[in-house]
């Protein structure tokens, strides 16, 4: 009768455990960078965060999207179980520190100018001299640092430092190539310097994430970049993925 009562006993508990993994919400957090991942009012929108939310509803499982400074939502997926960031550049400085589900893209990074300016670099050796501008908790920085400028000037975020170069007050800022040529069809005054990185675009999530949802949200992003519909997102936003 014992033995009876504990199988029962673990059985509930095993059926509990299940029960709490399944209605568990998944938090991600992103930040302004449009047309990826930004606000239209307080609703999240962008490429990248229709990648997400289809992801989440093809598995079933419930989600929250919040965007916030880039170093804020970094940090939350770094300390807080159940959570995720994105788009975060999946290097060899933040391998383990993340579990991965990828790409929602794969990106080439570019240094580029303000038109007019008095910048004259078209290598990164050239570039090395002119103060470039990131913005705080980006990987940029550190990508940056490692290929040798000594001259950075870290903004409060994306959009601080774009202004920063628009005005003048950087020399540089690398960039999205995807992002610099919706720049571009939008007619803004900015040109490409030269090629400072490439590397995919993934979400991170806490390295504590379950592997078997991680798995599912692989799977589900697998399957919308099989399909094509990950390319129709990107052309809906005027982004045109390479080769």
């Amino acid at each position: 009768m014992r033995k009876l009562l504990l199988l029962v006993f673990f059985s509930l508990s095993s059926l509990t455990l299940l029960h709490g993994a399944q209605a568990a919400t998944v938090n991600f957090t992103t930040e302004e960078y449009p047309p990826f991942n930004y606000r239209d009012g307080k609703t999240p929108v962008g490429a990248t965060v229709e990648q997400v939310e289809k992801i989440m509803t093809d598995i079933g499982v419930d989600y929250s999207i919040e965007v916030l400074p880039w170093a804020r939502a970094y940090n939350e997926a770094l300390t807080a179980p159940m959570t995720c960031v994105f788009v975060a550049a999946h290097n060899s400085e933040r391998d383990k520190l993340f579990k991965w589900v990828e790409p929602l893209l794969v990106d080439r990074n570019v240094l580029i100018k303000h038109t007019g300016s008095n910048v004259t670099a078209t290598t990164l050796d050239e570039a090395r001299k002119y103060l470039v501008g990131t913005w705080r908790g980006d990987y940029t920085e550190t990508t940056l640092r490692q290929a040798d400028f000594a001259r950075i000037d870290i903004g409060a975020d994306f959009k601080a430092t774009l202004k920063k170069l628009m005005s003048d007050r950087i020399d540089l800022m690398p960039i999205s190539e995807f992002y610099f040529d919706k720049l571009k069809l939008d007619g803004d005054a900015v040109e490409k310097v030269t090629i400072l990185s490439e590397q995919p675009m993934s979400i991170a999530c806490h390295k504590d994430f379950p592997n078997d949802l991680l798995k599912k949200m692989q799977a589900a992003l697998d399957k919308l970049i099989a399909d094509g519909t990950q390319k129709q997102i990107f052309l809906k936003y005027g982004l045109h993925l390479g080769n």
